[in-house]
């Protein structure tokens, strides 16, 4: 179920982006990565990682989109995926966490060569939607798209609320660490 809806999410994601012309250049789409996140705080330090997410590029239009499932966060302790899922994301309620944007720098997408850009649009993550302008690192290489982006998101900014009996244990900003391959939809 979980991963059909991965599915599910990256078919609307092409969908959004692939409105191209017959000439138009490939859709680019996830091949592999992962997504983690850290929190650090003098009493505990949590992270968790996912390799399962969806993501797609429209190098004519710089649309840029990814979307991850909550629930395929996999942490090192059982109970703090629980907590996580159930206590704070809500996962239920709101089962993935996405941005929608375009690649702010005009650079071409199809020539081999190192580009450091902004992603510019909406992260939405427990249903809360967040203008925001994300760095990325681009490697383009033998017709695939190695990205990079290292982001904090404001648990404060998402509505995600952290109950007062374990607030020291959960810090109020998270590093996220997005790594992705992308290669030419066939």
């Amino acid at each position: 179920m979980k991963r059909s809806l991965v599915i599910i999410g990256c078919l609307v994601l092409l969908a959004a982006l692939s409105f191209q012309g017959k000439n138009a250049a490939p859709l680019y789409v996830f091949d592999s990565g992962s997504i983690s996140f850290f929190s650090e705080t003098p009493v505990e330090n949590i992270k968790a990682e996912t390799k399962k997410y969806a993501a797609a590029l429209n190098p004519d239009t710089k649309k840029f989109a990814f979307s991850v499932m909550m629930t395929s966060f996999q942490f090192k302790k059982k109970q703090m995926q629980e907590h996580f899922n159930e206590n704070y994301m809500e996962s239920e309620k709101f089962p993935k966490a996405t941005f929608v944007g375009d690649i702010v720098e005009q650079v071409d997408l199809l020539k081999d060569g190192k580009h450091t850009i902004n992603a510019k649009g909406k992260l939405t993550i427990h249903g809360v939607e967040k203008e925001r302008t994300l760095p990325v690192s681009i490697v383009i290489k033998g017709g695939k798209l190695t990205l990079s982006s290292k982001f904090q998101v404001k648990l404060v900014d998402h509505d995600i609320e952290v109950p007062s009996i374990v607030v020291a244990n959960i810090a109020e900003i998270i590093d996220v660490n997005v790594e992705g391959v992308l290669k030419p939809k066939k």
